[in-house]
């Protein structure tokens, strides 16, 4: 019963074909270790890096010794409904870093979470009580006119067109039957449900609402029933956009009285809930979005006032160089969701920020998480935050030089293997190598991987075996490699990955039968140990 398990069988299984199935027993910078069969510990630099949760490195010793005092001095993790501090200071802070980097006027009203695929969907609900509120004040403000315009028709102060009449399909000029026919057009538009918008290749998290923003669609169409329609974009395609919102433009109708005469006029109905993207597409390939699509981006919404939900979950907190990889491309959010390396390693944790002029307090009322503001999370985020901003933020300036190192040693494999790997991108520490579609090798196993779309996780499985590299590739571009380690990678750690992928580019040109580690039993094999 020992070896059973019984949270993730199928998984464990399937990371055991391609060799991913390790058991780690200490982290330490950009180092785990794992025992050998004679117990010995053996070491794996982590250019994974928790999917990005990393950005210091495992178990810093300024967080765990923030986390060991927390402890020691039993500090109320759990005091919910009442004052939080720390967690004030927490959303100050973050005001602080990114007022300053994005030069913005206002300030932003945090609200706390657990993870990164949370904090994306506080910021979905939010933007859509914001959008509900919306209807609902124009829809008083329309009511208003017409009570107005009723009184100008009492008094003979003005009067019903049979242009007006025609504009709501009605043949009469009577006041009464006009009034009750755009209220009526106006309740049954009201309630257009609401229109989501994403960028293809996106990734925003498995949860039942994340999930249905995220593009991929063997994580999204099982649960499509589940949740809101999203429309997706593709990256290329955002010039159309202000051609897109007006094809679904849907208009309530107002009057107005000139020269004595009423008129009825459109009024667009708040109908785009968001458009949410992230800066640097993580799980999509590690594709950075470029000046000119964020600037199209942004004018398209603004046009229409549908607020921008920017995704810092993987890019954010300093990975590329900058706090938010958005700002690096002049992209001004409505919303921001940051996670992962928030927690600093040891916590789980996120937050929403909301532009202040955007920001409805109700939102307190009618949203929140038990788990979400504590007092160790936050305070572990504001040293993470401490630790970033030391020295004049050097730890930003770390990761850009750190990138450009790594960045530098991957376009070398490139130019020397082009036949094998198909393109490297990215920025800062969050970048990717993508090999070419490899379905037409000589070699079984590789043309196995390939067809089945584990090639990627069949590669790492062998700089992990044979290299003692750990990485992954991204979930919806598998064939594409990330590599996010912490700020703290050495030029060793490099050399090793680029030794792993040069070993491994070699023998997929030479289609070496051995190139890759598969453990997957082929016909009539318990065990094969190579491709």
């Amino acid at each position: 019963m020992d070896d059973i398990d019984l949270a993730e069988p199928h998984l464990l299984a399937w990371l055991a074909t391609v060799g991913l199935d390790a058991h780690y027993v200490r982290a330490e910078g950009d180092y785990l270790y794992r025992l050998d069969d004679a117990g010995n510990e053996i070491p794996v630099v982590d250019f994974a890096g928790g999917y990005g949760s990393l950005i210091l490195g495992h178990n810093h010793p300024d967080i765990v010794a923030c986390a060991r005092e927390m402890l020691d001095h039993q500090a109320p993790v759990h005091a919910q409904f009442s004052r939080h501090p720390y967690a004030k200071r927490l959303a100050a802070e973050l005001n602080t870093i990114v007022r300053r980097e994005t030069g913005a006027e206002e300030t932003y009203s945090a609200v706390f979470a657990n993870s990164g695929a949370e904090a994306v969907e506080v910021a979905v609900k939010h933007a859509e009580l914001d959008r509900v509120m919306r209807v609902a004040e124009l829809r008083q403000e329309i009511e208003s006119h017409i009570e107005t315009v009723r009184a100008a028709v009492a008094a003979g102060e003005a009067s019903v067109s049979e242009q007006a009449g025609a504009a709501v399909g009605l043949d009469t000029t009577d006041f009464a039957s006009l009034a009750a026919r755009i209220s009526e057009v106006n309740a049954a538009r009201a309630v257009t449900p609401p229109l989501l918008f994403a960028l293809e290749g996106g990734f925003h998290g498995k949860l039942m609402g994340s999930v249905q923003m995220t593009h991929n669609a063997a994580y999204r169409t099982p649960f499509s029933a589940l949740g809101t329609s999203v429309r997706f974009v593709a990256p290329g395609d955002v010039s159309a956009l202000p051609k897109i919102f007006d094809e679904e433009r849907v208009d309530l109708l107002d009057l107005a009285v000139t020269d004595s005469e009423i008129t009825v006029i459109c009024r667009p109905l708040p109908l785009f809930c968001a458009f949410v993207l992230e800066p640097v597409q993580g799980e999509g390939g590690i594709r950075v979005l470029d000046t000119g699509s964020a600037e199209q981006i942004q004018a398209a919404c603004a046009r229409v006032d549908c607020p921008v939900v920017v995704d810092e979950v993987q890019s954010g907190m300093g990975r590329t160089g900058t706090f938010l990889a958005s700002s690096a491309v002049g992209l001004r959010g409505d919303y921001y969701a940051l996670a992962k390396s928030l927690g600093g390693g040891l916590a789980k944790t996120g937050v929403m920020l909301a532009r202040s002029p955007r920001y409805r307090p109700e939102f307190e009322l009618v949203h929140s998480s038990t788990f979400a503001k504590d007092v160790f999370s936050t305070t572990i985020a504001l040293k993470v935050l401490e630790l970033l901003e030391a020295d004049g933020g050097a730890a930003y300036r770390r990761a850009t030089e750190r990138g450009e190192y790594i960045l530098g040693m991957l376009r070398s494999v490139w130019r020397d293997f082009p036949d094998v790997v198909a393109d490297v991108r990215g920025r800062g520490l969050m970048l990717g190598l993508a090999f070419h579609d490899q379905s037409p090798s000589g070699v079984p196993g590789v043309r196995r991987h390939a067809e089945g779309g584990t090639f990627g996780y069949a590669v790492a499985g062998t700089l992990l075996e044979r290299h003692r590299v750990r990485t992954f590739p991204t979930a919806s571009a598998p064939n594409t490699l990330r590599f996010e380690p912490s700020i703290h990678i050495g030029d060793a750690e490099v050399a090793q990955l680029e030794a792993g992928l040069r070993d491994i580019c070699a023998g997929l040109r030479a289609q070496d039968p051995a190139v890759l580690v598969d453990h997957t039993p082929g016909p009539g094999q318990e065990g094969d140990q190579t491709a």
